[in-house]
């Protein structure tokens, strides 16, 4: 992809988890200061864990945009004040934000010669660390494990991606086709209602 949209979709990517982890942490009566670290936290865990497994620099020591992005989520959230609902543009934003962490994870990862099954692996940790770091953090049980399917879009996004980058599609084509599909599944997994199937008491 290029360079500058890279940035730009970083940018937006960044500031959509942060501004969902904010919103969170506001919602459990954290301080400012609890809210700043939540939304940090929430934006950057998963982009810090694929670079180190993948033994890279984490970006925000390279890339000071990023903590830009996490302040202008801390201060919309301060002045929107308390709320319990976290919003249609920001989940909207939160779904774009989580197909470009896990294209991006997938690419890097293939691009860095680790084994298919690992580029999905660290694709879709990449792309729902951030958020369950965040329920743990704001103690509320969290999303990934109980509702929504984020990290059941994220791994079928993965595989399309690795799918269609091993069968010599163009790396852009393939992370707005396998995007667009994270995108599209995790919004109307949320507006259905459509979860994982769940034991059932007898």
């Amino acid at each position: 992809m290029d360079t500058n949209a890279i940035v730009i979709l970083d940018f937006i990517s960044t500031f959509a988890f942060a501004w969902v982890g904010a919103r969170v942490a506001a919602s459990k009566n954290l301080d400012y200061g609890g809210i700043f670290f939540v939304a940090g936290v929430s934006a950057v865990a998963g982009g810090t864990f694929r670079n180190l497994v993948l033994q890279m620099r984490p970006a925000w020591l390279d890339h000071p945009y990023l903590f830009i992005a996490i302040s202008i989520a801390v201060l919309f959230t301060i002045l929107q004040g308390k709320k319990d609902a976290i919003g249609k543009v920001a989940l909207v934003l939160d779904s774009f934000g989580l197909a470009f962490a896990v294209v991006a994870a997938v690419e890097v990862s293939l691009k860095s010669n680790v084994p298919t099954y690992a580029a999905i692996v660290l694709g879709t940790l990449s792309g729902v660390l951030g958020g369950l770091t965040r329920d743990v953090l704001c103690q509320v049980p969290p999303v990934l494990l109980h509702r929504e399917t984020s990290g059941t879009v994220s791994i079928l996004g993965a595989v399309v991606f690795v799918t269609l980058y091993k069968a010599g599609q163009d790396s852009l084509i393939s992370a707005i086709i396998s995007g667009l599909l994270i995108v599209a599944l995790r919004l109307l997994s949320v507006k259905f209602k459509i979860n994982l199937p769940k034991l059932k008491s007898n």
